[in-house]
């Protein structure tokens, strides 16, 4: 069975799927060496070769990996969630990501993209983080992503809650220097601190200003709403260069102009894009810790998503994912189709 799952992920789309890549055996485990370009890459296994309940869970069923050499992109989770501020559940997040993507397919018709004939991706697994101590646990994920992106790979991660971009951007800033920023949030998360704690959900974008890690000029944070403990909590984000989209500003309209000033800002240097979940409106993603009314909608979160196209983009996450407040698993489906959104998104990925 297992032999028939990894055949049917060099296979590709299959029998009335969309274009075929090169034929061949492909094996779960892959050599470290990077493939030649016109080599078979990876692909998700199609549901006419292979049933959807069939196989490991990883995401988009794409072979599991434990190193990102040979890689050009990779799934990663990070189940961490001892940083929120009110609902937990986000550690839970990566593994109902990864059921709800048995969805999705490996073409975008929509955009034209064909990520799976254009990059080699595989699923890393999971962060071994250190659920009894934050501090402990934002070492062990910079300490992955360093390797992850040493190795030339694009990390699109599967959270946990919204601290873990802190280290990550410190580990993307590592080899890139001061990145530019693309946050998609009901909240700035540039609190300075929570109980007397510097680190938690709520600030990791001001430890970021701290260390030097963002581009500040380049940075917009979209989405941005609720109620609030001054008149002014868009202050220090402003203050700092940052483009503050409020949610009121996207109501009823689409973001695609948005989207074009937002290239113009970022460039041609490199970007990241954190995408919490709760900047979409609960109405479509309840499954969140700090949910707030009259947010987003997914069509214009894929408007954001595809905006990007043609970007430096050296990294991605989807955070704030917190199942057990949406049993019907809709939230993590969106974010599945999100997360498969910003992978199409990527640099050198084929547009037809």
């Amino acid at each position: 069975m297992l032999r028939r799952l990894a055949s049917s992920c060099a296979q590709g789309l299959g029998a009335g799927g969309g274009p075929h890549p090169a034929a061949g055996p492909r094996h779960l485990c892959r050599s470290a060496s990077r493939q030649a370009s016109d080599a078979p890459r990876n692909q998700p296994p199609s549901s006419d070769v292979v049933a959807r309940p069939v196989g490991v869970c990883s995401m988009m069923r794409l072979p599991v990996q434990a190193s990102p050499e040979g890689l050009d992109a990779a799934f990663v989770g990070v189940p961490l969630d001892i940083g929120t501020s009110n609902r937990p559940g986000a550690r839970f997040g990566p593994r109902r990501i990864r059921e709800e993507s048995v969805m999705l397919r490996a073409a975008n018709p929509s955009t034209g993209a064909l990520p799976f004939q254009s990059l080699m991706v595989a699923d890393l697994g999971d962060v071994n983080v250190n659920l009894y101590n934050l501090q402990d646990s934002c070492r062990l994920i910079r300490e992955a992503y360093e390797k992850i992106v040493a190795a030339g790979c694009i990390p699109l991660t599967l959270g946990g809650d919204h601290t873990i971009t802190y280290p990550i951007l410190q580990a993307m800033a590592k080899k890139h220097g001061p990145m530019g920023l693309l946050h998609v949030d009901a909240h700035t998360d540039t609190t300075d601190k929570a109980l007397g704690e510097k680190v938690y959900h709520g600030t990791p974008f001001r430890r970021c200003v701290d260390e030097g890690l963002l581009d500040c000029k380049r940075v917009v944070q979209i989405g941005i709403r609720g109620s609030a403990m001054t008149l002014d909590p868009y202050r220090y984000s402003r203050s700092q260069g940052f483009r503050v989209v409020l949610a009121e500003d996207c109501w009823m309209k689409s973001l695609v102009p948005l989207m074009g000033e937002v290239r113009q800002q970022m460039g041609g240097k490199p970007m990241y894009i954190s995408f919490d979940i709760d900047g979409l409106d609960p109405a479509y993603a309840p499954g969140t810790g700090t949910p707030e009314i009259a947010g987003l909608t997914p069509s214009q979160a894929l408007e954001i998503i595809r905006g990007c196209r043609g970007l430096n983009v050296v990294g991605c996450d989807l955070v704030e994912v917190s199942p057990p407040y949406d049993p019907s698993g809709n939230t993590a489906l969106l974010a599945a189709n999100l997360l498969f959104e910003m992978l199409c998104a990527l640099p050198k990925v084929m547009v037809v």
